[in-house]
């Protein structure tokens, strides 16, 4: 079983739900953790209650939508890998930082606790800035793995880096086996 949560990063959401629906067809059984921000923000990429709906109905599973699900679910549901995807700067400092505080950094306390890897696709703004310390925190910790990822826009966004989605199958298998998927940096 993987759980599969989904933070801000509006604009990757497409890019996301196409990984997921690749892990899906490939016969992974999967259940969807959606951040606050998700399940109460509509964007010009789409409604709130769209992404709902299409992760559930990919997953054919009810969401996690509470701190209060996320830690219990995930703490017994004997989830195999916690992917977050997109995972923002925010939630990413978060997690380096052991706070606890919302829906996907509870699931992703409680898939480390268990001893469990989460694999991290990030999509950041703030990557190469202030976010980059928590980058090099986590790149270190035991069962936290990362989707190699680029600078999508080095001259306009310079600070900015984003996961290859479509790499998530391949970095999965290799994060259940306690391996960081390489080249981490893409060109």
């Amino acid at each position: 079983m993987i759980a599969y949560g989904f933070c801000g990063s509006f604009c990757t959401h497409a890019d996301s739900l196409k990984a997921l629906e690749t892990l899906i067809m490939a016969g992974e059984k999967v259940v969807p953790v959606f951040s606050e921000k998700v399940l109460s923000t509509s964007t010009r990429f789409g409604t709130h209650e769209d992404l709902v709906m299409k992760a559930e109905t990919l997953c054919s599973a009810e969401g996690i939508k509470s701190i209060v699900e996320a830690e219990e679910k995930i703490t017994r549901g004997n989830i195999d890998c916690f992917i977050i995807s997109p995972c923002t700067g925010n939630t990413l400092a978060k997690i380096a930082h052991g706070i606890t505080d919302g829906t996907v950094t509870m699931a992703a306390k409680a898939q480390l606790r268990n001893g469990r890897p989460i694999l991290i696709a990030l999509a950041s703004n703030d990557a190469l800035g202030g976010n980059f310390q928590n980058i090099a925190t986590l790149a270190q910790r035991k069962n936290v793995f990362f989707v190699p990822l680029g600078q999508d826009d080095p001259i306009k966004k310079p600070t900015s880096l984003v996961c290859d989605f479509n790499k998530i199958p391949q970095a999965l298998k290799l994060a259940i086996e306690r391996k960081q998927m390489q080249p981490l940096l893409l060109k």
